[in-house]
């Protein structure tokens, strides 16, 4: 038998026959589904991985943190890189879905009360996710590899430094940092978010322009999206510190890729997902220099 349904297998929460079937989706880890006596559940299997700044223990307290908010599943066993969640009986959302105007400001709403009840419900030492200390980190490890994006990962670098001078100071909150429509279920009642790999304190214009880089959200909808959070629309000030972080956003996400196409064996196609979003990222950059251009010399 496979090693990782081996493992799964032997594990000692199960009752009855046990039936066990690969989940697709996942770029930094396995996942499975299992079905027992006593009902369905999700799987995961993965190791900490350092150079993504993802650390298993910080997945789990987000977890369990998350649950008791009353946002994400129920953890019901973990141990080293293997953690098993209830399984919800739901739809998993598309891009499109994001931006449909009965779901954003629910979406919006979740996201709120991640950033304002899961700490409180955080126990043990906590990580912060700041994009810029991953960006810097990210191109390292390119040039540790010698990457073939050496030439680009010093282009973002510098483009980075004015990023975020752009943002300046940040309310800090607890993102979830990895807002991909894959990572939202709707049960027919209500709205879930799973998948806290990458969970730790952070501005929240991180998690809104991942939402609405992630998803292909249009000016209109990001207006929307930002009146939803914030209760008021985006004024000027406002409307520029989230455009620098959505560019930031994509850049993380580009250079996260590029990394996993030098340290990752999963069998995913890293390189057209490189190439997916750094057209996303072109995009967005040359939108902001526009936007900038067009401010008045004191802002």
């Amino acid at each position: 038998m496979d090693p990782d349904l081996s493992r799964i297998s032997a594990l000692p929460l199960w009752q009855g026959k046990t039936e066990i079937t690969p989940l697709g989706g996942g770029r930094t880890n396995l996942n499975f589904t299992v079905k027992d006596g006593t009902g369905t559940y999700v799987v995961r299997l993965g190791e900490d991985i350092p150079a993504h700044h993802v650390m298993r223990f910080n997945e789990l307290a987000a977890s369990l943190a998350a649950n008791k908010a009353g946002l994400s599943p129920e953890v019901v066993f973990a141990d080293k890189g293997i953690t098993v969640i209830r399984h919800i009986k739901s739809k998993t959302l598309s891009e499109a879905d994001v931006g449909r105007p009965d779901y954003l400001g629910r979406i919006v709403a979740l996201v709120k009360r991640c950033h304002i009840e899961v700490p409180l419900h955080l126990r043990g030492p906590a990580l912060v996710f700041w994009v810029f200390h991953v960006i810097r980190d990210y191109a390292a490890t390119l040039e540790a590899h010698n990457s073939r994006y050496l030439a680009k990962a010093a282009e973002f670098l510098e483009l980075a430094k004015g990023l975020e001078a752009a943002i300046g100071p940040v309310e800090l909150v607890f993102g979830h940092n990895d807002l991909m429509a894959a990572n939202i279920l709707d049960d027919g009642q209500r709205l879930w978010l799973i998948d806290w790999d990458y969970a730790g304190f952070n501005s929240p214009l991180f998690d809104l322009g991942g939402l609405a880089s992630n998803n292909g959200l249009s000016a209109a909808q990001e207006n929307d999206m930002l009146t939803h959070y914030y209760g008021a629309p985006p004024d000027a000030g406002l409307l520029h510190r989230y455009y620098a972080m959505k560019c930031a956003s994509l850049m993380r996400e580009v250079m996260w890729s590029m990394v996993s196409e030098e340290i990752s064996d999963l069998d995913v196609d890293y390189a057209a997902y490189t190439a997916e979003n750094l057209g996303r990222f072109e995009r967005a950059i040359a939108e902001f220099k526009q936007r900038q251009a067009r401010l008045p010399a004191s802002a």
